[in-house]
């Protein structure tokens, strides 16, 4: 099992050169097809009936600014990929809207490269809700990138949060490629409290189900007494990691579906590439 092609998210934020930059290596390094792929977003203006026609042209405006745009990603993205001499390589300007975009087009790729939106960047709180929905409804798996930082490997030390549920099986199973080119694996499991459940037997069963799979895994089961989003980063920067993989998890909220906490922990705080898969 590898990769056989990758879907990179293309924009005109400052992440998106280091976005683009790992996903030719990691493209290079599988010796996949990469798609670059640069949704328009789409314009959400009230109907305001006594100014229609100023509205309109105003509107006429915006949506030519939002194609020059992502025509201008996509340009950047064809030239990087010429620099480095992919061979297998595309280029999407997709006129519709971001989340939905990328989940349509994930749909014919093995996995999605996207950022850690950038909290002090203008567009913040709506650039973290096309993320949250991209991974709660993505049917691939999500490889976020930390805004704050560039990397020199990528998945060479990977770290995987373990709890036995059928997101974790879903990430860990998504992560397999980058998985058996790692020199170390760690599978890492929380108790916060006397009378969670015992998983050691459970991971040692994984544990050999990796070597089956031709990874070679290090199991851990500890006790914290912090949430598992600050246990995990914690342990990241001790192992000096640069590879998390864990599950989105989500629950309902009335008639929507959210993140649920440790995830969004993880989010906000992340460190490190992290692989996610709801």
């Amino acid at each position: 099992m590898s990769y056989r092609s990758l879907l990179v998210h293309l924009d005109q934020t400052p992440q998106c050169s280091e976005r683009s930059r790992q996903a030719i290596a990691l493209a290079q390094r599988m010796q996949c097809h990469l798609v670059g792929l640069a949704p328009t977003g789409l314009l959400n203006f009230p109907a305001v009936p006594e100014a229609s026609g100023a509205l309109a042209e105003f509107n006429s405006m915006a949506w030519e600014m939002l194609q020059e745009q992502a025509g201008q990603a996509a340009e950047r993205f064809r030239a990087g990929c010429a620099v480095a001499g992919m061979r297998s390589c595309e280029v999407i300007v997709d006129a519709a809207d971001t989340a939905s975009s990328l989940v349509r087009h994930a749909h014919c790729s093995d996995l999605l490269l996207m950022s850690q939106p950038d909290p002090d960047k203008p567009g913040h709180s709506q650039a973290r809700a096309v993320l949250e929905q991209v991974l709660l409804h993505s049917a691939r798996p999500t490889l976020l990138l930390p805004y704050a930082a560039s990397f020199h490997t990528l998945g060479q030390r990977a770290l995987v949060a373990w709890d036995d549920s059928r997101e974790a099986a879903r990430a860990l199973n998504d992560a397999l490629p980058l998985l058996r080119q790692a020199q170390s694996v760690q599978l890492l499991s929380w108790r916060e409290g006397l009378e969670d459940e015992d998983l050691r037997p459970r991971l040692a069963a994984l544990q050999q189900w990796l070597a089956w799979q031709g990874v070679a895994a290090e199991a851990r089961e500890e006790r914290s007494e912090i949430g598992v989003a600050e246990a995990l980063l914690s342990r990241a920067a001790d192992q000096d990691a640069d590879l998390i993989v864990m599950g989105a998890y989500g629950h309902s909220r009335w008639t929507e579906l959210v993140l649920g906490g440790a995830t969004r922990g993880l989010l906000d705080a992340m460190t490190v590439p992290v692989l996610m898969s709801h």
